[in-house]
């Protein structure tokens, strides 16, 4: 078999998972998409590595090692990564990432009269003044 059928389909897969990352609103739909991204450089891992083989006489399937560490890494990051878009669902109710925002910012309230975020009450002052320091 060639070395382009392989790396054909690994094109079209990352391709595939590199929309899903830039194009979703989902924060599950796009841990899935960053998933097809690393499959998709493990079967050009193991392409590779299978061509290289055929060329050398000692072969030390290095490639389809580093596909093992590779899926194992990809097995921890889609646990931790599910887990705290599980959390940020239960607390927030939307997995929807342009919904999300950091915990320490308010609601947007930038009236006409508004100058800035030194400016108005004194007691909106230190929550203005901790939202900065947060950023």
């Amino acid at each position: 078999m060639h070395l382009a059928y392989p790396a054909v389909l690994s094109v079209l897969l990352f391709c595939t998972g590199l929309y899903g990352v830039l194009a979703r609103r989902n924060a599950i739909l796009v841990l899935m998409s960053v998933e097809l991204m690393l499959n998709a450089v493990n079967l050009n891992l193991v392409a590779f590595d299978v061509w290289l083989s055929k060329a050398a006489e000692e072969t030390l399937h290095s490639g389809q090692a580093l596909t093992l560490f590779t899926i194992a890494i990809a097995a921890a990051e889609i646990g931790i990564g599910l887990a705290i878009v599980l959390a940020v669902h239960r607390n927030r109710g939307t997995s929807d990432i342009d919904k999300l925002r950091d915990t320490a910012e308010g609601p947007d309230d930038d009236g006409p009269d508004d100058d800035g975020p030194g400016t108005g009450t004194p007691a909106a002052r230190p929550a203005a003044e901790k939202a900065e320091a947060t950023a």
